[in-house]
């Protein structure tokens, strides 16, 4: 007992005297050297192994399936997510569950990324058998050139020994760290070897604010009835209703051929305040040349453009022609940030 009680006295002790933050940067440094490592054995070595497992998955006719056990799974399951979501067909495959039949969802037409860090995990030696029996492509990802997983392996991405930010040199940190830039490294390679576009990520991200900034103007702009517009000879008199009626605190100015040549805002009204304002035409006070978008452009570079002018709304046109007008707070409502 009294010993035990010495045990938490001490545990008291040593958290009064922890310095939060200063282990938190000596973590950090530990992070940060790992990566500095990885990043030195792209410009060694590692770069040939990389470039073999990149066009591995490229030929890859079927999923690139991902596997590790413990924290390797865990970064096993996000790498799998980033690669899905970027263009590369994905599944994260437990290898325990693999050997209680889930080894079914492997074909021979997927190639296999797996991850431990010792190369040594026996959960995933059904997987290695079976990728071998049916000749299912296999990376591996591990410390060790010489582990069991890394001889069964057509490629091996040998991380570099790094280490933990844990001071017993238990906990996985640092090298957990290395295993999801390592991930991250493949899915940028594979997605720029794709030539996937932003257009692409739409489809795999319709939801949120991501979703959002991938929209395309022309689904968010008003349309028909909705544009503020007038033709150039139109008196001040009745185009100040149309700005009024539309509420969108700008008025288009259509000349020949229905193009947008100019636009009337309320700065312009205040500019050019005067007795005889009602009598004059749009074509005299309006602002020409005005700033436009396309319907195709992506709603979060269209806001990017209000923000950086200063403005509130845009016109969308096609040829010269308004098809669309859209506002900063459509873009807003939308979830464009």
């Amino acid at each position: 007992m009294a010993q035990r009680l010495a045990r938490v006295e001490r545990r008291a002790d040593a958290a009064r005297e922890l310095d939060a933050a200063r282990v938190a940067r000596r973590a950090l440094d530990c992070g940060i050297d790992g990566l500095t490592a990885l990043q030195g054995a792209l410009f060694g070595g590692l770069a040939d192994d990389f470039g073999r497992a990149v066009e591995l998955m490229q030929a890859c006719r079927g999923r690139v399936i991902v596997t590790g056990m413990g924290k390797s799974g865990h970064v096993g399951q996000k790498i799998a997510a980033t690669l899905a979501s970027t263009g590369t067909p994905a599944q994260f495959v437990h290898p325990a569950e693999a050997s209680h039949g889930d080894l079914g969802m492997i074909t021979a037409k997927d190639t296999i990324l797996a991850l431990s860090w010792s190369g040594e995990t026996a959960e995933l030696a059904n997987i290695l058998t079976y990728s071998r029996r049916f000749r299912v492509p296999l990376i591996a990802m591990t410390c060790r050139r010489e582990s069991t997983l890394a001889r069964a392996a057509d490629v091996v991405l040998a991380l570099p020994q790094v280490k933990e930010a844990c001071p017993h040199g238990l906990a996985p940190t640092t090298s957990t760290l290395t295993q999801l830039a390592l991930g991250d490294c493949l899915a940028i390679a594979l997605l720029e070897g794709r030539a996937f576009t932003a257009l692409d990520f739409k489809v795999f991200h319709p939801g949120g604010q991501l979703g959002a900034n991938l929209k395309h103007i022309g689904d968010i702009m008003h349309r028909g009835d909705r544009l503020p517009v007038v033709p150039v000879t139109e008196r001040m008199s009745s185009a100040l209703v149309v700005m009024t009626e539309k509420s969108f605190g700008c008025l288009g100015v259509l000349g020949e051929g229905g193009k947008l040549v100019g636009i009337v805002t309320d700065g312009d009204l205040r500019r050019n305040m005067s007795p005889g304002l009602l009598e004059r035409t749009v074509a005299e006070i309006m602002t020409r040349n005005p700033k436009t978008v396309r319907p195709d452009m992506l709603a979060s570079a269209v806001l990017e453009i209000i923000n950086a002018s200063a403005i509130t709304a845009l016109f969308v046109v096609e040829k010269g022609v308004p098809v669309g007008i859209v506002h900063i707070h459509d873009l807003l409502r939308a979830g464009v940030a």
